[in-house]
């Protein structure tokens, strides 16, 4: 087929020709697998077929870049192959033209699909469900964990957009507007910090690192004598251990702490640190024999 905008049009086109349409749960490269689960679809099944692979005309003028699944491989007279697609996160169809398309209604094939046996799409979208909860649950969390006043803001970083930027740039002024004073500031920080730390799963999000990025643009001394001039929270202590291992810090301050930081720091570890931060200990992250 001539490259060009996918439309529904053309991929009725395509089926029109078909005469059995076979569609494997599986990536292009593993589609010729035996154990894969797989459905031949003719006759009027096709015309069926058609119906639920509609596609919004002119296509996404982009293509996604996994490999895509489940596999559609289009037959027409005399078994030779005249199409190859493929489906992306159940939401697109690639194949049909210069770049992927959005499906019209998604859930209607995932549905379709599962009712010929081919039931890992429906399952994979009940796992994204899962996941997107448990992500939408985490960025209540951390936007939960602003210091007073900074909700709002926050929740504009933890969307992520083409305004991520000013968002970031919106919330650092406002919390130097609503905290002027260093010494009130950095603690608030740190601790906002460390909320990420305790997450299961591990891994850090944009929005956590815009909290980083607020400390890293603090005067380093003032960071230092926020956790040696006072008892530093345990929450303190997980915000300063994710601080003191970034790239920034330590390309410019190196790793080696001050006391009684490093002491604090390393005591609040062993007691009850997570297995990153322990591993980072060990490793010399905050002092050069990563002892207290």
């Amino acid at each position: 087929m001539d490259e060009g905008a996918p439309t529904t049009a053309r991929l009725r086109e395509v089926l029109g020709r078909a005469k059995r349409v076979v569609i494997v749960d599986a990536a292009p490269q593993e589609a010729d697998a035996p154990e894969r689960a797989r459905t031949v679809v003719t006759g009027d099944d096709i015309a069926e077929l058609a119906r639920v692979l509609a596609v919004v005309d002119g296509g996404t003028g982009d293509r996604c870049l996994c490999l895509g699944w489940p596999t559609i491989r289009v037959y027409g007279r005399f078994g030779r192959r005249i199409a190859d697609w493929t489906l992306h996160h159940q939401t697109g169809l690639r194949g049909l033209g210069d770049c992927d398309a959005d499906l019209r209604d998604g859930p209607a094939l995932t549905e379709w699909l599962a009712e010929r046996g081919l039931t890992g799409p429906r399952e994979e979208q009940a796992q994204q469900a899962v996941r997107e909860k448990k992500e939408e649950q985490r960025r209540m969390r951390w936007i939960r964990a602003a210091p007073p006043g900074l909700a709002e803001a926050a929740a504009e970083v933890a969307v992520y957009s083409e305004d991520l930027g000013k968002a970031k740039a919106r919330l650092a002024a406002l919390t130097r507007e609503r905290y002027p004073e260093a010494a009130e500031r950095i603690p608030l920080l740190l601790a906002w910090a460390g909320v990420p730390s305790r997450e299961s799963g591990g891994g850090w999000m944009w929005f956590d690192v815009a909290v980083l990025d607020q400390l890293l643009a603090e005067v380093p001394d003032l960071v230092l004598a926020a956790l040696a001039d006072r008892a530093p929270t345990p929450a303190q202590l997980d915000g300063a251990a994710a601080l003191f291992c970034t790239f920034e810090w330590t390309g410019t301050h190196g790793r080696d702490l001050p006391e009684p930081v490093r002491s604090r720091l390393s005591a609040h570890i062993t007691a009850e640190g997570t297995d990153p931060q322990r591993y980072r200990l060990e490793h010399g992250y905050y002092g050069a024999d990563g002892t207290a």
